[in-house]
């Protein structure tokens, strides 16, 4: 080669190399890869944006609830997987949103009376005054238990149930509903609101949307097994986490027994929370059962660290025969494998 063309070479090249950078240079990557795992942050890099904490809430919200908080969860160092045996679980951070455990939490369920706390949102923002009285109909009676006065639905021994016709306020019959599980009575809160249970049923998946639940499907009130009626783990752990602005709602998951009357006083109910586990996890804030033989045994239950009594969780677990044991382990393993900070 002569020195002419050695020079040539040598000026050119760089530039050959620029020009070639240009096309084959990657696209940059503006969004960081999301998965959802268990984690302080569900992120694979550390751009706050892209975090989960903003789906429960409005992110203007749910960023001065950060700010006024100033915690965060992060995992311990000697952090070990959760072991649970249930069909779909999640827990999740109250304040920040973090997704502290995921399992199939978008997988489309079943979820019996867990759609009571839905329903049970939906009173809080539909009802102006818990006061006013709601009659009894032939429709809610009809339906099968759980009802008021027999918290089990595999049980035909009922304790002073209602009766067609009577008045009872809103506000006791919400508190039936979620301590008894009541399915009479999410009927006729769900026909008082709306007209229909189908028509209510509208409503509910309205605020499914609004809330920017994308596996969620509701068909009635109650719960109950209808085709194409459906939630998941994580859908359920928000819901559960916007109801915590209604602390009456929590009063009432937190009560173990009550009583409610009928307007005119001539009927008095006894009810019996159907959460067991209400007075065995001390820090726990409250819960909500949830059974049929399609949709299996579920649990929702919210707690707090036992040492502060801050730092709230929700955990949801569906189809799970041992839902009892593992929430309660559930519950003691969040807050053994994180810390807030």
């Amino acid at each position: 080669m002569s020195i002419f063309a050695a020079l040539t070479t040598l000026i050119f090249l760089p530039i050959q190399f620029y020009f070639a950078g240009l096309f084959l240079k990657p696209p940059v990557q503006t969004d960081a890869l999301m998965e959802r795992v268990e984690g302080a942050s569900d992120s694979k890099d550390s751009i706050a944006n892209n975090s989960f904490k903003d789906t429960i809430t409005d992110p203007k919200t749910n960023s001065a609830a950060l700010q006024e908080v100033g915690f965060l969860p992060q995992r311990k160092i000697d952090y070990i997987d959760a072991k649970v045996s249930a069909g779909a679980s999640v827990v999740i951070d109250v304040d920040s949103g973090t997704i502290l455990h995921y399992d199939k939490g978008n997988e489309h369920l079943p979820i019996a009376s867990l759609t009571k706390l839905m329903t049970a949102v939906l009173v809080m923002e539909k009802v102006p005054n818990l006061n006013e009285p709601v009659t009894i109909d032939s429709e809610a009676l009809a339906t099968v238990p759980a009802k008021v006065g027999c918290p089990n639905s595999i049980s035909s021994q009922c304790n002073a149930p209602m009766h067609k016709g009577e008045e009872i306020t809103a506000g006791d019959l919400l508190t039936a509903m979620l301590i008894d599980s009541a399915n009479d009575a999410a009927i006729a809160l769900g026909k008082y609101i709306a007209g229909s249970q189908s028509a209510f049923a509208g409503m509910m998946n309205e605020k499914a949307e609004e809330l920017g639940l994308k596996d969620s499907h509701f068909c009635n009130p109650s719960g109950l097994d209808m085709d194409g009626c459906y939630s998941s783990a994580y859908d359920l752990a928000r819901v559960a986490a916007y109801s915590m602005k209604y602390d009456q709602l929590w009063k009432i998951m937190d009560t173990q027994e009550a009583s409610v009357k009928s307007c005119n006083g001539k009927y008095e109910h006894l009810l019996k929370n159907t959460d067991v586990l209400l007075d065995q996890i001390p820090n726990c804030l409250g819960g909500k059962t949830g059974f049929t033989y399609n949709a299996g045994k579920s649990l929702m239950l919210a707690a707090a660290d036992p040492e502060t009594g801050k730092h709230k969780i929700i955990a949801v677990i569906l189809n799970d025969n041992n839902r009892w044991e593992d929430m309660r382990n559930l519950v003691n393993w969040t807050y053994a494998n994180y810390d807030w900070k």
